[in-house]
């Protein structure tokens, strides 16, 4: 399969920069798959699992949540709020913010803005609780 050049950049810096076949992630619009030779793409990025699929053809999942996805001139670059490895994230305090988040939805005097907060914060532990499970699911595909 053809590769390309695929760079990550989140706001703490360059998290990933080399070839890869082949690139899966939520945007705002539903999921995109990104192979070589794509035509030039710009979308805002949603909140779930990011599959990248390296030049030897192993599979590397990672949390991705919000952001920018530009393809110009077989560029293509990921611009994340959030990118978290599958191998790296802290299971346990995924596990804690997701508890913390469902007990503040509890509370019946919640305003809606605070809701929206909490749903937000549900949502992207549930998305790093959903990522690290498939670091054991997953391998080369």
């Amino acid at each position: 399969m053809s590769t390309y050049h695929l760079q990550v950049v989140s706001m703490d810096g360059d998290v990933f920069e080399g070839e890869v076949q082949k690139i899966l992630l939520r945007t705002i619009d539903g999921d995109v798959e990104i192979l070589a030779r794509h035509t030039d793409y710009c979308t805002a990025i949603g909140m779930g699992t990011a599959r990248v699929t390296m030049e030897d053809g192993t599979v590397r999942k990672a949390a991705c949540i919000g952001g920018m996805l530009s393809v110009l001139n077989g560029a293509v670059r990921v611009l994340p709020t959030t990118w978290e490895w599958s191998e790296e994230i802290d299971i346990e305090r995924a596990k804690a913010a997701k508890a913390k988040a469902e007990e503040r939805l509890k509370d019946q005097q919640l305003d809606k803005e605070a809701r929206i907060r909490a749903e937000a914060k549900l949502y992207r532990a549930l998305v790093r609780i959903g990522t690290h499970g498939q670091n054991e699911k997953f391998g080369n595909e």
